[in-house]
């Protein structure tokens, strides 16, 4: 069975790092693209301007507004291909957000009014455009529930991995030597013995840097577990996008299953 293991939780800058055991490349891989492509989260769809006397075209405008990472209540709303009504909109499957300023001054992700509470810009200050005086933005848009498979601006965060790396210290001739040779912090110096930082090292590629340094006396083994690091973009916490890229996962192998079974 899988085991995963926290290694650090940064709820402050929406940052979590784990480590995957007891599995393989093709698992943690599989993993890694249901968080980018299955993980369903809140993101302007539809972007109706009223009036719009700014130096960007309307089209430029729904771009920006279309890339806002929203905050995201899974519980209150479904994707529209599983809603009950078919794809057409509601209040389950989409909420409506109003935005209405006047120059001169920069018009921000803050002046966004939701209908929704639950659902706002996750980073207020966001510019989205420049405004003169006497100039105008008025607009109405809906955001739906969707998947980065669908387009990126639903994708939840980055995410990627690295196989766990252990080091082996031999006899040391040199260990000033072979801590300036490597990224800053992974190794230090202490009482004349070369020493590893282990949670440096558990970003950092040291690509053969310190083997070369001390003329093989350090190695680099790579180990059966895996090292994933996510990073929200801020509309789920990491936890909440670990849990959901699993369901998907888990849904996904039943339909195969489902499938499989009949073709027999």
């Amino acid at each position: 069975m899988v085991e995963i293991e926290v290694v650090k939780a940064d709820k402050k800058n929406n940052k979590l790092t784990i480590i995957v055991k007891k599995t393989n490349a093709a698992f943690v891989n599989a993993l890694r693209r249901a968080i980018m492509e299955s993980v369903p989260t809140m993101a302007i769809e539809d972007v109706e301007l009223r009036k719009n006397n700014s130096v960007l075209y309307d089209e430029v405008i729904a771009h920006r507004l279309g890339l806002l990472p929203l905050t995201t209540d899974l519980g209150s709303y479904n994707l529209p291909s599983k809603c009950k009504c078919n794809g057409e909109g509601c209040a389950s499957c989409q909420v409506k957000l109003t935005l209405e300023a006047e120059g001169p001054g920069i018009v921000t992700a803050s002046e966004i009014k939701s209908k929704d509470p639950k659902v706002k810009p996750v980073f207020p200050e966001t510019p989205i455009v420049k405004l003169l005086k006497g100039q105008k933005l008025e607009a109405e848009a809906t955001a739906v529930l969707g998947t980065g498979k669908e387009h990126s601006k639903w994708s939840p965060g980055h995410v990627w991995y690295k196989n766990k790396q252990v080091v082996k210290i031999g006899n040391v001739k040199d260990p000033d030597k072979v801590a300036d040779a490597c990224p800053p912090g992974v190794f230090e110096v202490k009482n004349g013995k070369l020493t590893v930082n282990e949670d440096k090292l558990l970003t950092t590629d040291l690509a053969g840097l310190a083997e070369e340094a001390s003329n093989g006396e350090v190695t680099l083994e790579k180990t059966d577990d895996f090292v994933m690091f996510i990073e929200s973009f801020g509309q789920l916490d990491c936890k909440e996008i670990l849990e959901q890229a699993a369901k998907s996962l888990d849904q996904d192998l039943e339909e195969f299953e489902q499938l499989l079974k009949a073709k027999e």
